[in-house]
């Protein structure tokens, strides 16, 4: 009898957590993504690669913790910053903006909503110790990590506010990054411009440029999909910045396809290539590439307060994720743009050939992680500071960094403290939650 109840007290905390995820998992994936069992399969087996890809995964759980702890630094809910939705370790990558500038920033804007800062803080922070773990280095060595990333976030919302650096013009290139990040922006300086149009093209018989089926993975649409996407083709159009529209002819469709794979949280989600005309309409070789993906609300939306300028603003969540972009980076891409096909919202973007992750080959060297960073803390700080440029037309009429810091307030230590802290001991429930998701999909879903 005493060894009974020894199980039991011993088994009750992970059964019941085991029930928060499962119940977390059947409501999200199931009820509001309405993922299918294959693709929940699909999305299931990329989380259980490790404890990183099950955190990356599993956005929702994330929500639903923190959400309910009352952390000291939180801006008021009055004043929210404009946030990422999903920040983490390999949410930043080096790119070209519209300037024709090798950038490194944020670049997934799948989750973008109003929230306090902290929630990308949080999130950044924890899977700064999970990479640091797989790279091998210890508690010590993550504390450190997560405070050099926290003290440049600080110390950057302090020069925006002062006016010595400006979110507009803040950039992150060549000039000022080193070690992994600079490494990954030398890799596109002398790309070819061609280079993702070449990949997934080709010029056939009667002289077109079409998608390659055979080579890639690009599959062919339906011609229900196809009709669907022609017939909403205007609607997309007229989504367009009208300063930078180039005349119909330029986005004449010449070719669909479906693009299969993606990434963890995208799974289930559909992705169309694009191919339209370009510049001159007889000139192949002035094609342009473009992807629409699906848009589903926001997962921070689920648990942050609701805002009313948010959604009268952002009625479309195809729309919401470009505006997050637009807000958050320096030059918006021209073909971002939004459309509608029955009950599925979608946002368009151009997919460039100057586009390369972060080189991870040297983040097992503890100086290298330190230097990638330092630069990812100064990005936070410029996303976070950037959103309310335009107070006077935009929808925020404060300033970020300022009530971001003024949540901080004088106890850039303390908050520095809470962050270490409280990411330790999230990092510590990812990795048990990580062993209680493999059970429950060996003693519920596989079963299922």
């Amino acid at each position: 009898m005493v060894q009974d109840v020894k199980e039991q007290i011993k088994h009750t905390n992970d059964y019941l957590r085991k029930q928060t995820i499962h119940e977390i998992l059947e409501q999200f994936d199931g009820q509001i993504m309405l993922l299918s069992k294959k693709n929940r399969r699909a999305k299931y087996a990329k989380m259980k690669e490790d404890a990183y890809s099950f955190f990356r995964g599993s956005i929702f759980l994330f929500y639903y913790d923190v959400t309910k702890i009352p952390f000291s630094y939180h801006t008021t809910e009055d004043k929210p910053a404009w946030i990422l939705g999903d920040l983490h370790f390999d949410n930043l990558s080096a790119f070209q903006n519209e300037d024709g500038d090798i950038v490194f920033d944020v670049d997934d804007f799948d989750e973008g909503y109003f929230g306090s800062y902290l929630y990308d803080v949080l999130r950044m922070v924890v899977s700064i110790r999970l990479v640091a773990e797989k790279q091998g280095f210890d508690e010590d060595e993550q504390d450190k990590l997560v405070k050099i990333y926290l003290k440049k976030y600080y110390q950057h919302l302090k020069k925006f506010l002062k006016g010595d650096k400006d979110p507009v013009t803040r950039q992150f290139t060549m000039d000022n990054t080193k070690g992994p990040i600079k490494q990954t922006l030398e890799k596109l300086v002398n790309r070819d411009a061609t280079r993702k149009l070449e990949k997934q093209t080709y010029i056939n018989e009667q002289g077109e440029r079409k998608f390659n089926r055979e080579k890639t993975k690009l599959d062919n649409v339906s011609s229900n999909e196809y009709k669907e996407i022609i017939k909403v083709w205007d609607n997309y159009l007229n989504s367009l910045n009208k300063e930078t529209f180039q005349g119909k002819a330029h986005y004449k469709i010449k070719d669909i396809v479906k693009k299969t794979g993606a990434g963890i949280g995208s799974t289930g989600l559909k992705r169309f290539y694009i191919l339209i005309d370009g510049q001159n309409e007889n000139d192949n070789h002035d094609c342009v590439l473009l992807e629409a993906k699906e848009a589903r609300t926001s997962v921070a939306a689920y648990f942050c307060a609701y805002n009313e300028t948010f959604w009268d603003e952002n009625d479309h969540q195809g729309k919401r994720v470009i505006s997050t972009q637009k807000a958050m980076h320096h030059k918006a891409d021209p073909y971002l743009g939004y459309f509608s096909i029955k009950n599925r919202q979608f946002y368009v973007r151009e997919r460039s050939a100057y586009e390369e992750d972060l080189d991870t080959t040297n983040l097992d060297d503890y100086k290298e992680l330190k230097r990638t960073l330092k630069t990812m803390g100064k990005v936070t700080a410029k996303i976070h500071a950037r959103a309310d440029v335009d107070i006077e037309h935009g929808i925020l009429d404060y300033h970020g960094e300022e009530e971001i810091l003024k949540a901080i307030g004088d106890d850039k230590k303390g908050f520095k403290k809470e962050m270490v802290k409280w990411s330790k001991f999230y990092k510590e429930r990812v990795e048990k939650d990580y062993i209680l998701f493999q059970q429950w999909l060996e003693e519920y879903f596989y079963k299922g």
